[in-house]
């Protein structure tokens, strides 16, 4: 068996040697690969990188003109993989290589994917509040239970990465693609270590972008055939909401005789039932462009474990 290993890298120039050296006393009998990704670093990352490339040829590296962020890190990583598991793991020396043998062993059960769970996670409250209720979050979004969505130590069989595209800050949310898709998930508890070089990347402007990606993927892993279901919903909910305001105003006009004119409410009902009007009908678009790409391409949108005699 051959194992890939992509490592996106920023500004991580201390880590990149002691890492590399760590896997390779990891991978037992395995063949392997180990592809650094420079994210656009400002030290001496990519000297680094380059320099072990020359002295181990199973050493890779890709550098970007500038700092593209995780995902197009690890997207770039996945495109040139060949190995038939592949690995992807924080360059900050956090995530343990001696946990390898744990992930394969895991993948010897029959999942497709196991993400790490950083049981004892050696980082401040400041990360470790939001990221359990970003956790909770995405368990129910999504109906795949899991402690740590946001763990950067994953392994994958080759599969699973030729069927998922990851850009914005959807790496977190890989297990929820995959999921989608059929693949079976597991999670195992990791050794989390303490950061010991530089300094986290993160700042609070992720959780933002990290809730845009959380509704995108919501959409992506349960409407992308059938979009009207989820327009259609909002917008019938919507109208219905107007429409019911719009029946008690009404009831107050001929039964009561109450003027409207001066009703706020009455301006409020019009608006909610034109704007599921406009939603439904963003749907039914949606469902049209579905469906013509479906036409045209000709190409079925189901995940495939397997093909006999064919």
């Amino acid at each position: 068996m051959k194992l890939s290993f992509v490592i996106p890298a920023y500004n991580e120039a201390e880590s990149l040697e002691i890492l590399s050296n760590e896997i390779k006393q990891n991978v037992g009998s395995h063949q392997y690969e180990i592809i650094f990704i420079d994210d656009g670093s400002t030290d001496d990352s990519f000297a680094i990188m380059q320099k072990l490339s020359e002295h181990d040829k199973n050493i890779k590296v890709i550098s970007f003109r500038k700092n593209f962020g995780k995902a197009a890190g690890l997207q770039a990583g996945f495109d040139v993989a060949t190995g038939d598991v592949v690995f992807s793991m924080d360059a900050d020396l956090q995530d343990d290589p001696s946990e390898i043998p744990n992930f394969l062993n895991k993948l010897e059960e029959g999942y497709d994917l196991v993400t790490g769970w950083k049981k004892k996670r050696k980082d401040p409250l400041g990360k470790t509040l939001p990221s359990k209720l970003a956790n909770n979050v995405m368990s129910k979004s999504f109906k795949l239970k899991l402690h740590d969505y946001n763990c950067g130590f994953k392994a994958y069989r080759k599969e699973v990465i030729e069927e998922i595209d990851i850009y914005g800050e959807m790496h977190r949310y890989v297990p929820a693609l995959a999921f989608s898709k059929g693949f079976k998930v597991a999670e195992i508890p990791v050794h989390h270590r303490k950061r010991t070089f530089g300094k986290s990347k993160y700042g609070f402007e992720r959780f933002f972008r990290s809730f845009l990606d959380l509704i995108s993927v919501k959409l992506v892993t349960a409407y992308t055939h059938s979009p009207l279901y989820f327009f259609g919903r909002v917008g019938v909910g919507f109208s219905l909401v107007g429409f019911f305001i719009g029946i008690y105003l009404a009831t107050l006009k001929y039964f009561f005789h109450q003027p409207l004119s001066n009703r706020p409410l009455l301006f409020l009902s019009i608006l909610l039932i034109m704007m599921g009007i406009q939603i439904f009908s963003v749907g039914l678009l949606a469902e049209l462009i579905v469906n013509q790409n479906r036409t045209m391409n000709k190409k079925t949108t189901v995940s495939i474990r397997k093909k006999i005699n064919l």
